[in-house]
C-alpha cells in the first residue's frame, strides 16, 4: 500500500479509499446489492489487512446503516481510531447544507459511527437553496469545535467550488482540502474546470466511480450480477455513451495485456498518473479489494496514457446538480 497526508497533518492516509456503500441492511431500501454486517465486517477486515485505511461512507447510504455497520466494525476489530481515516457526508437529508442540518446531521452521523469526531466531513452536492456563508460558517464550526477535523466537497461545477473557497478564504474559515468528484477514463467532463480549479487551491482529488461501475473492469458492458441489473443510477451515468466508450474499453484490455495486468489495475493507474490521491473503490468481494491493491505494481507511461485519452468524446454532465 501506498499513502498520502492531508494540510498540516502528517497522518498517513491510504492510496486506496473503500466506498462503504456497499455496506448496509437491505431492508432499507436503499439498494438490493448491499451487504449485511457480518459480510461487511469481514470485507472492512480485509481492507485493514492490505493497508487500506481511509473508508468513506455517508448518512444516506442504507438510511445510515453503513454508518453503523462500519463503526460496529472497527471497534469490534479493535481497530486503533487514530489509524483510521473516517469520511462520511451530509446533503441528501433535510435541510440539505443549512447550518441547523449540517449540525444536526453530524452528531446523528457520529453516534453511529460510535465516534467522537469525523477525519473528514464532505458535502456531497452543492446546495442551492442555502447561502454559501452559511455552508462554510457551520463547516468552519466542526472544525473548530473539534468534531471535525478536514472538511471536503463533492460533485458539483468548478465555479460553485470556487466560489465557496473564496468566501472561506475570504473569512478565515476552514477550507474544502479534498474533492470526491465524478472522474474515470470514460467520464473526464470535469478535467474542464472542476480539476483545475481544485489544483489552484491544493485540493486532493479522491474521485468516485474510478471504475465506472465496472465498465473499465472487466469486457463485458453489462453482466447478470445483481448490482448491474438493477443499478439504475449507473446505467443513467453510462450507457447513453456505451458505443464510443467501448472502444477506450478496448484499449483498457490492450493495455493491461501489455502490462500483464488487469484492467482494473490499468484504470486506477490512469488515474494517479492524472494526479489522484485516492479513487474511492466499492466491493462487494475480498478479491475486488485485493485487485485494486495490485495497481501500484503498474506505471503506466505519458504515451499510454495518451493513448488511452485520444478517443474520448465529450458526455453530459453527471454528477453535479
Amino acid at each position: 500500500m501506498e499513502y498520502f497526508t492531508i494540510g498540516n497533518s502528517n497522518k498517513e492516509i491510504s492510496k486506496l479509499c473503500l466506498g462503504c456503500m456497499t455496506f448496509g441492511d437491505v431492508e432499507s431500501g436503499f439498494h438490493s446489492w448491499t451487504l449485511n454486517y457480518e459480510d461487511s465486517k469481514d470485507m472492512i477486515k480485509h481492507a485493514l489487512d492490505l493497508g487500506i485505511n481511509f473508508f468513506d461512507t455517508a448518512n444516506v447510504y442504507s438510511k445510515g446503516t453503513s454508518e453503523v455497520y462500519l463503526g460496529k466494525a472497527l471497534k469490534e476489530l479493535n481497530v486503533d481510531r487514530k489509524k483510521v481515516f473516517i469520511a462520511t457526508k451530509v446533503y441528501f437529508n433535510d435541510g440539505k447544507l443549512s447550518r441547523e442540518a449540517i449540525l444536526r446531521e453530524v452528531d446523528l452521523s457520529l453516534k453511529r459511527l460510535e465516534m467522537e469526531y469525523l477525519d473528514l466531513y464532505i458535502i456531497h452536492r452543492f446546495d442551492k437553496d442555502t447561502p454559501m456563508e452559511e455552508t462554510m460558517e457551520a463547516l468552519n464550526e466542526l472544525v473548530t469545535s473539534g468534531k471535525v477535523r478536514h472538511i471536503g466537497a463533492s460533485a458539483m461545477y468548478g465555479y460553485q467550488f470556487h466560489n465557496m473557497q473564496e468566501i472561506a478564504e475570504k473569512n478565515g474559515w476552514a477550507k474544502f482540502e479534498t474533492m470526491q468528484n465524478h472522474y474515470n477514463m470514460i467520464y473526464r467532463e470535469d478535467e474542464r474546470e472542476l480539476i483545475p480549479v481544485c489544483k489552484q487551491y491544493g485540493t486532493l482529488l479522491t474521485p468516485y466511480s474510478p471504475l465506472a461501475a465496472g465498465r473499465l473492469a472487466r469486457s463485458e458492458w453489462h453482466t447478470n450480477t445483481l448490482r448491474s441489473k438493477t443499478d439504475e443510477t449507473a446505467v443513467g451515468k453510462y450507457d447513453a455513451f456505451e458505443e464510443a466508450d467501448k472502444k477506450i474499453v478496448q484499449r483498457v484490455i490492450e493495455l493491461s495485456k501489455t502490462h500483464h495486468c488487469t484492467m482494473t489495475q490499468i484504470s486506477l493507474a490512469y488515474l494517479y498518473a492524472k494526479g489522484v490521491s485516492a479513487p474511492i473503490i466499492g466491493a462487494s468481494k475480498e478479491k475486488y479489494i485485493d485487485d485494486a491493491v495490485g495497481v501500484f505494481d503498474v506505471k503506466l507511461t505519458p504515451e499510454e496514457i495518451a493513448y488511452l485519452d485520444e478517443l474520448y468524446v465529450p458526455h453530459n454532465v453527471v454528477g453535479a446538480l
